[in-house]
């Protein structure tokens, strides 16, 4: 009798560890897989494996450290050739034998930044690499097909699920206000604002200032969690926008860590100040690593 009464009292809690889960549980674990599936893709963050300044002029690139722009010299000739930049626009001079393509065909001297929609994207082994504009300045990002960051990637820790956050808010509309966001280079940028969002944590108003659209808002925000839990950096947030009453819902479930998070070679926005909240937003994605 004493072994079936134990049987029973543990009954319940066998029940709850092999329960299914809700639908909006299920529908949370699946937009989460393929969020860590777009990190790994070749498109994805994972792969970063260097972001070089370009200098008016001759840059020289390869596996060399005689080279002004050093690539991995494991996957990597010594000498690829140069990337000349001459007033904001930017092209390639590779050297003879260097097997640099865009696609499957042969470069020797192609310019490769202004560029019409998708960025113009040359590769060598492993290597990927194409320009990014920040500003008045230009630089390349390289990607790396062979990257310990994807190698190593072991995927990302989250708060338990909860609809206790999902947060319904108030959209306020600010037309014509910027903010100004920081990125971790130090660059300052005006952005426009279409709104902020009012919502109540544990009975303490709150604020939260978009970019984006009044179709779909975007936050970078800050939280007491940085301190210890979650990126130093602050996590990045969207929500739709407002419906007709102008109410809308933020989803904390769905904050993610920025890029920064994963490589040094991002170069993430910081929170605004509008957005520094002052409470702890336990839900969402946790700390992977500061870089």
């Amino acid at each position: 009798m004493k072994k079936q009464t134990s049987w029973l009292l543990a009954l319940p809690l066998l029940l709850l560890a092999f329960r299914a889960d809700t639908p909006y549980e299920a529908e949370l674990k699946t937009w989460h897989e393929k969020r860590v599936e777009d990190l790994k893709k070749e498109e994805g963050w994972l792969n970063l494996a260097g972001l070089f300044w370009l200098n008016e002029g001759d840059n020289t690139f390869g596996g060399s450290d005689k080279n002004i722009i050093v690539f991995p010299e494991e996957h990597s000739k010594a000498t690829l050739g140069k990337i000349i930049l001459k007033k904001g626009r930017v092209s390639v001079e590779a050297a003879p034998g260097s097997e640099i393509f865009e696609g499957e065909k042969p470069v020797t001297n192609l310019e490769i930044f202004p560029y019409t929609g998708k960025p113009t994207v040359l590769k060598h082994n492993s290597l990927r690499w194409f320009v990014i504009q920040r500003g008045d300045k230009y630089a390349i990002r390289l990607r790396d097909l062979e990257s310990p960051y994807l190698k190593e990637f072991k995927g990302i820790d989250t708060y338990p699920i909860s609809t206790d956050w999902r947060v319904k808010a108030k959209f306020v509309p600010t037309p014509g206000k910027k903010i100004s966001i920081t990125d971790i280079t130090g660059r300052v940028s005006e952005q426009d604002s279409p709104g902020r969002l009012l919502f109540t944590v544990d009975g303490k108003e709150q604020s939260l200032a978009a970019t984006g659209t009044t179709k779909r808002l975007h936050f970078v925000f800050a939280d007491q969690t940085n301190k210890h839990d979650t990126y130093g950096g602050g996590r990045f947030l969207d929500a739709p926008g407002p419906d007709a009453e102008g109410n809308t819902w933020l989803d904390f479930n769905k904050a993610t860590n920025p890029p920064c998070a994963f490589t040094p070679y991002a170069t993430c926005p910081t929170p605004p100040k509008e957005n520094k909240l002052t409470v702890s937003i336990t839900a969402g994605e946790k700390r992977y690593g500061d870089h």
